[in-house]
């Protein structure tokens, strides 16, 4: 299983992932993607699934026409593990 990371190892490497933040309440990062079309946003979430399902990790998530809402969170951990960041990052380049 995945390990929590600490408090100040969280704070950290949340600061380096552009637009992202922690979940109010709750132990958890979160992002919206803004795309040019409903087309454009699907396939970004197509181009994640890939990658989350071989990491094993899936996120949370909504879509609405260009937008997509993403929260992490490893649930089995209780909280924000390296999977989490590694997923973040995944989705920045691919947003690009």
């Amino acid at each position: 299983m995945a390990q929590r990371l600490t408090d100040d190892a969280r704070r950290s490497v949340i600061g380096d992932l552009a637009g992202w933040s922690e979940v109010p309440g709750r132990e958890a990062i979160h992002k919206s993607f803004k795309f040019k079309d409903f087309n454009e946003a699907f396939g970004f979430m197509s181009r994640v699934a890939l990658i989350a399902e071989r990491m094993d990790h899936h996120p949370e998530w909504r879509n609405v026409w260009n937008t997509v809402e993403v929260v992490l969170a490893t649930h089995d951990a209780g909280g924000i593990t390296k999977l989490d960041i590694d997923l973040a990052r995944k989705m920045n380049e691919i947003a690009g």
